[in-house]
């Protein structure tokens, strides 16, 4: 009996249980399978004793519709960057990479799947360059990876932001007031073009297009008459005004390395006051409600499209690969390639021209 391990690793997205119920169904059609999930990413490999579950049909039946994940994730540390607390109470990180393979080796592991976005796949390519039978899965809902078309989760995280447009329109027009909706993205703004498109925002910013905010105050007073009027504002958390800087804290947590992005709406707000800007404005910021609950067809679809792929890659041995959607085909491209340049949005991109002539304001 051969054994495969599947890890979920970064933070969570919907779509992410669509993915280990379409590995482990098609693994159960070849009979000589065995499937299973490593807790917390690679957490469960590592930790003593390890936390390792079979999954079978039984184990992944109706979890195709739930957020999340069900061996759990995390987006700290690694096996590369393992959190170890010193002496003193400060923490530093070792590299378990090795550890963590003659494990695999003695729990008699052939191949592992690992779903994860670009940090998750970085640290897939370093292990396959260790000799590691590996396959990466594309899963973020900031659709930051160039070698795909599309990542799951990413549909779900537009339509949660596009609803929160469409709710704040109504109650930015009762009040006469500017809403900024704050949503996520890290350095891309795709989720925040989208919604701005789709919820028919008025001004949107991107960390693509450095702002002015003297256009965004000029746009916003377009919108009132004689203090009537209402205006929405999209803001993905990586913008920032020209000659600027995002606004971000350092993680304090072991083993967390992101920029923790946050609080550019309240920076816009507090940057419109001191030029003048007279009516009042109000901030949501969505968070990780783009991240939870049950995802949109559309990424359950393409989720489990990803974990059929994944499988069949593992069956033809295309270790060192990722499973890519390149419409209207499902590919394997090498992890070197998947991790070597961001999806970011350009000025010449087709969306950016059509928010363009539909006049919402990008800031410049």
């Amino acid at each position: 009996m051969k054994r495969l391990l599947i890890a979920t690793g970064g933070g969570d997205c919907p779509g992410l249980n669509a993915v280990i119920r379409a590995v482990v169904h098609r693994a159960s059609q070849e009979k000589d399978w065995e499937v299973l999930g490593s807790i917390q990413a690679f957490n469960g490999v590592l930790w003593e004793p390890t936390e390792i579950v079979p999954l079978d049909n039984k184990a992944v039946s109706g979890i195709h519709f739930q957020g999340g994940t069900i061996i759990e994730t995390t987006n700290k540390g690694g096996p590369f960057a393992w959190p170890v607390k010193n002496g003193d109470g400060t923490w530093t990180t070792v590299d378990r990479s090795d550890d963590m393979i003659r494990k695999l080796q003695y729990l008699n592991i052939d191949a592992v799947i690992n779903i994860g976005g670009d940090g998750s796949q970085r640290i897939s390519n370093k292990l396959y360059e260790k000799g590691l039978n590996i396959i990466g899965v594309p899963k973020t809902i900031d659709n930051d990876l160039s070698s795909t078309d599309s990542t799951f989760g990413f549909q779900t995280a537009v339509q949660v932001a596009t609803e929160a447009v469409d709710k704040l329109v109504t109650t930015a027009a009762s009040h006469n007031r500017v809403f900024f909706l704050e949503v996520m993205g890290r350095d891309a703004g795709w989720i925040a073009l989208n919604a701005a498109v789709a919820g028919g925002a008025e001004v949107c910013l991107i960390p693509e297009i450095p702002y002015d905010i003297n256009k965004v105050k000029e746009a916003l007073e377009q919108r009132f008459h004689r203090d009537r009027g209402f205006a929405v504002v999209v803001v993905a958390e990586g913008a920032f005004p020209k000659g600027g800087m995002p606004v971000f804290e350092q993680p304090k947590e072991p083993g967390y390395e992101n920029r923790m992005l946050g609080g550019i709406a309240r920076k816009l707000m507090t940057d419109l006051k001191e030029k003048g800007f007279k009516p009042e404005m109000r901030e949501t910021v969505l968070g990780h409600l783009q991240r939870g609950g049950v995802p949109v067809a559309y990424d359950r679809v393409l989720s489990a499209q990803f974990g059929v792929k994944a499988f069949e890659m593992v069956l033809n041995q295309e270790y060192g690969k990722m499973v890519a959607y390149r419409h209207p085909e499902f590919v394997a491209v090498p992890l070197s390639e998947a991790v070597a340049k961001p999806n970011l949005v350009s000025m010449n991109n087709a969306l950016v021209k059509t928010a363009l002539g539909l006049g919402i304001c990008l800031g410049t």
